[in-house]
């Protein structure tokens, strides 16, 4: 296992600036990341949170180099470790992948293959990135299952992927990402179709090994719970473009865009009163081959009417701080967000009346 105490916690490991993925189709160009910018030190976890649509898998996919060779346009820079990934030809970016960046998929059942043994996969991962024999290969894969807590794992290695079960097949991911001891950890939706107690065994274990190999994580999602629970910094993602980032507590309690608003309100809390009504978000997420113009949330958006004439129909906000705290920005041309928040979305989701009916 490599020494990682050579990584010093804190250290900026990602830069993505200005980054853009559009698909040429049929029907026109899919912009479905469009001017991404975030950075990820070493240690820490980043959590993209956004509907389905909103460009968190594409802009991780391009992290990776997996648009490459596809009708994709990818522009703008990623920097990991010092290196621009964007640069580099194909075969370095293959050298890369797996070895300083890893990714942890949302559907292990399709993603492990169905014909090959789960150690004999982890093994190949490892001899893809080290000169090493088979049997040598064969020890890491047991090691590997041994450390994300797969039991007997000497003897597990060479089941198939069909004999483990979903939290199992979710731990030999994780086993198959961390094998090369990645630098920067990408988790897709990593408890998708867990049940609740073995989605917190898998985000103790990511958040333990964390902390043995001073990785970076950087974890997509679309439950805000899992973010509370294991996101240092939230990125808050909407039409392909950032629309919040901020510290995961501040950004939390203190949500500084309408869009942030509606994913919070849309939250069952299970400590609250029964009779507390949940607010969806209206509408549907904007098209990415004919984007609104503006805001592009403003059309779902009830607050719109309080920006003046017609802005945020036809201006785009700027990613900036409204709270005085530059680790805090928001893209939104409402004044006095806190105060709107406050004031009324925490009071619209407050306990019914007896009399309502529901």
């Amino acid at each position: 296992m490599t020494n990682s105490d050579s990584r010093v916690v804190g250290e900026q490991l990602l830069h993505v600036n200005d980054l853009v993925v559009h698909f040429t189709t049929h029907d026109g160009i899919v912009k479905a990341v469009d001017g991404l910018t975030y950075n990820v030190a070493r240690g820490q976890t980043l959590g993209i949170v956004g509907e389905s649509g909103s460009g968190k898998s594409v802009s991780s996919l391009a992290i990776l180099g997996l648009h490459r060779n596809t009708n994709a346009m990818v522009s703008g820079s990623i920097n990991l470790g010092g290196v621009e990934l964007l640069s580099l030809s194909d075969e370095d970016m293959r050298r890369k992948r797996g070895k300083d960046v890893a990714m942890i998929f949302q559907d292990p059942l399709s993603s492990l293959h169905p014909y090959y043994s789960v150690g004999a996969q982890i093994g190949e991962a490892f001899r893809v990135h080290n000169d090493v024999s088979k049997s040598e290969a064969r020890k890491r894969a047991i090691d590997m299952l041994g450390l994300v807590g797969i039991p007997q794992p000497d003897r597990r290695v060479d089941d198939y992927p069909h004999q483990f079960s979903g939290g199992m097949r979710q731990r030999a991911m994780i086993a198959m990402a961390l094998v090369n001891d990645p630098g920067l950890v990408i988790a897709d939706e990593p408890t998708t179709a867990l049940d609740v107690t073995v989605q917190a065994q898998i985000l103790d274990l990511l958040q333990k090994l964390q902390r043995e190999f001073n990785s970076a994580i950087i974890i997509i999602t679309h439950d805000l719970g899992v973010v509370a629970e294991m996101a240092d910094e939230v990125l808050v993602m909407y039409g392909g473009k950032a629309v919040e980032n901020g510290p995961t507590k501040e950004l939390l309690v203190h949500p500084q865009m309408p869009y942030t608003w509606g994913l919070l309100s849309s939250v069952p809390d299970v400590t609250a009163d029964v009779n507390n009504k949940l607010k969806p978000i209206p509408g549907n997420p904007p098209s990415l081959l004919n984007p609104p113009g503006g805001c592009s949330f403003h059309p779902r958006c009830e607050f719109r009417d309080r920006v003046g004439g017609n802005t945020c129909a036809t201006v785009i906000p700027v990613l900036e701080s409204k709270t005085g705290d530059p680790n805090h920005t928001s893209r939104c041309h409402l004044k006095g967000p806190e105060d709107i928040y406050q004031a009324e979305v925490l009071a619209d989701v407050a306990p019914a009346t007896a009399g309502e009916e529901h």
